[in-house]
């Protein structure tokens, strides 16, 4: 169990924080952000997230302060629950907007009980590959950095991963929308192509928002703006 929620404490004995990352900010971003924050404060602080959200994601990014950060460990294991949009009859080489569509075909065909049954067949346990352009490491080097030289690495290594569920909750072709609660590790956007894959015209992840870690939902985050406010404001309070 997370403590209620504070952001700021005297002692070093720290805090978890609830933070609704924004689109176009890196997780670290965000740590860098809350730590320098701190100094700016006049006092030292370890930071670390517990458990990284892509740039192009937006949605609830927990960070831990101080010793709460030997616990980063136990958080990261939790299942994460997505809400985003599937574009159907297009495909890109990163499987989501952070490169060029091509492969354009029609999806006019497509009927609800088609979506939906391709929804279901990617649900339980897969062995899964990290996408091309990721941050994963093969042999000493990030996927992204073979990627951008144009170079393919097929002998990515493979994780298991668990689709607990994968709930279409509205369609709007060529716009799928989605809910999926997913085990630690797991590219949606790799699912998101896997399930165009399923239908035969391929697709993409269009937009992506993490909505739990747990049972600690976003509803409970702060904004980055928020969290860095309250840090100061508790931080001049302590020393009055």
């Amino acid at each position: 169990m997370i403590e209620e929620q504070r952001v700021f404490t005297v002692s070093d004995a720290g805090d978890f924080l609830l933070i609704d990352k924004p689109v176009g900010w890196t997780s670290f971003d965000v740590v860098a952000k809350v730590r320098n924050t701190y100094t700016a404060a006049g006092f030292r602080r370890k930071v670390g997230h517990c458990g990284t959200l892509d740039p192009l994601a937006s949605g609830l990014l927990i960070l831990a302060t101080g010793r709460k950060t030997k616990q980063i460990a136990s958080l990261e294991t939790l299942d994460k629950v997505y809400e985003g949009l599937i574009k159907l009859g297009v495909m890109t080489e990163s499987h989501d907007t952070e490169m060029p569509e091509y492969g354009h075909c029609s999806v006019n065909h497509l009927t609800v009980a088609d979506i939906k049954a391709a929804a279901g067949t990617l649900q339980g346990r897969h062995m899964q590959k990290p996408p091309m352009h990721s941050a994963a490491w093969h042999k000493g080097k990030r996927l992204y950095e073979f990627a951008r030289k144009g170079k393919h690495v097929e002998e990515r290594k493979a994780r298991e991963i668990c689709v607990n569920s994968f709930e279409v909750t509205a369609i709007d072709i060529p716009f799928v929308h989605f809910r999926m609660e997913v085990s630690k590790g797991t590219y949606v956007r790799v699912l998101a192509h896997d399930f165009g894959q399923s239908l035969g015209v391929g697709g993409y992840l269009s937009s992506l928002r993490r909505v739990a870690i747990g049972e600690y939902s976003v509803a409970d985050a702060k904004s980055v703006t928020e969290t860095i406010k309250v840090i100061m404001r508790e931080a001049k309070d302590s020393v009055e």
